[in-house]
């Protein structure tokens, strides 16, 4: 499967959901919405900076690809 690799940024809200659910949350989320498009969850990482958010994918196609980037 093509790998693809995503980044994001939080906005205030998402901010603040993050510190009250945690970050392992957050990552749990992803990795179920990755696994029901039948893709896999490589990585997920936190990072200062523009970017909060980066994470590897393995996904069968582009369109799942591309729903998964659009929900995070």
């Amino acid at each position: 499967m093509p790998k693809y690799l995503a980044h994001a940024s939080y906005t205030v809200e998402g901010l603040k959901g993050l510190l009250k659910d945690g970050g392992i949350k957050r990552r749990e989320v992803v990795e179920q919405l990755t696994k029901g498009l039948g893709g896999t969850l490589e990585a997920f990482y936190y990072a200062f900076g523009d970017d909060d958010v980066f994470a590897i994918f393995d996904f069968p196609d582009n369109v799942s690809a591309m729903a998964v980037s659009m929900a995070i």
